[in-house]
């Protein structure tokens, strides 16, 4: 499938299009990368580049390209001579971000409705879209039980009293869904979604929640801060597996279906923190829980039977095998005195600390 394949990456240096990145390079594919660099860092890549002219870099089978999106021109010239997409690039952030910055969540249906109709008219094969987990209700779980999974079809827009996504950005995703299935539906494009579940792993930044837990903990935050109660809980699914699923899907997948990628299994916020607190050997006295804070669903995990039918896909990375990871990663390339700094800003904005 994508031995020599051509394909665009967009968002390709942030945190999930890296690795994409990566492993569409070691599956022998030729990627192309556009990317505003807004949140993403060049070193997230590790290879040898070369700067060939402003706002290009180039090594071997990979060539990314600096640009906004929003610009037509730059987005046609992007999806040229391409067969497939995976469209990563928007604007999110952690919860507080999407709380307090509807305008800028709004704004992503614009990136992505320019993005689709230049990628039809260049005449590319298939679009992969990486839809999230905020599609759905929050007051889901709440309706039926705490251990409930979330269903693709919890969220069809088609269906009477389904749509109702969680703020801006989940209904900004929601659109670019729908508009893919337009696509196929009316073009015959071949088109997926994956609904990401609470994504995490090296190379994050401290505007997620599990990476916030883990930056409180590295710098001995003390009385140390949760959001709400703790009792909330989240399927943090590792992303490599992540990733996995959304090149699956892009394979097997072309109705413009959208399918789960997270976890069945939860873990609330207080067992997460838990976790963080064994594996960096250390533990505050007090915990300070901030129930001023906005905290999202009170539960979230997703339901893999679509997944496992139509991907052969299931998360592969336990809890414990990636926290540890990313602990590892996080230690060794972050200083107490700069997280400590950074503090005020988690969960709150877009790009961690550089």
């Amino acid at each position: 499938m994508w031995k020599d394949k051509k394909v665009l990456v967009t968002g390709g240096v942030s945190f999930i299009g890296s690795y994409l990145t990566d492993s569409l390079l070691k599956r022998g594919a030729v990627v192309r990368v556009a990317d505003n660099l807004s949140s993403g860092k060049l070193h997230n890549l590790h290879y040898n580049f070369r700067n060939e002219r402003q706002g290009v870099w180039v090594s071997d089978n990979l060539t990314i390209f600096a640009g906004d999106l929003k610009d037509k021109s730059f987005t046609s010239n992007m999806v040229k001579g391409v067969s497939v997409v995976f469209h990563l690039a928007n604007l999110h952030g952690g919860r507080g971000y999407i709380q307090m910055h509807p305008v800028e969540c709004c704004s992503n249906m614009i990136l992505d409705q320019l993005l689709f109709e230049e990628a039809y008219k260049a005449g590319v094969e298939r679009v992969c879209f990486a839809s999230s987990a905020c599609v759905y209700p929050t007051y889901t779980a709440e309706e039926k039980t705490s251990s409930y999974r979330l269903k693709e079809e919890d969220a069809d827009p088609f269906i009477r009293d389904k749509a109702f996504p969680d703020l801006e950005y989940g209904w900004a995703k929601l659109m670019g869904e729908m508009a893919l299935k337009a696509y196929n539906r009316q073009h015959g494009m071949k088109t997926s979604s994956v609904r990401i579940h609470n994504v995490y792993g090296p190379r994050e930044n401290e505007t997620h929640a599990m990476t916030a837990l883990i930056a409180k903990t590295f710098v001995r935050m003390d009385p140390y801060e949760i959001w709400g109660n703790g009792k909330q809980s989240r399927n943090f699914t590792y992303v490599q597996d992540i990733v996995d699923a959304m090149m699956l899907a892009a394979e097997k997948i072309t109705d413009g279906s959208a399918i789960n990628a997270g976890r069945e299994d939860e873990i609330t916020i207080n067992e997460t923190a838990e976790l963080i607190f064994d594996i960096l050997n250390w533990r505050p006295r007090k915990i300070k829980y901030d129930l001023s804070k906005p905290v999202g669903a009170t539960s979230r995990a997703a339901d893999l039977t679509k997944a496992r039918k139509l991907l052969g896909w299931e998360p592969k990375v336990s809890y414990k095998q990636g926290i540890e990871k990313t602990i590892e990663w996080y230690v060794a390339n972050r200083k107490k005195e700069d997280v400590s700094a950074g503090m005020e800003t988690l969960l709150m904005e877009r790009a961690g600390l550089r």
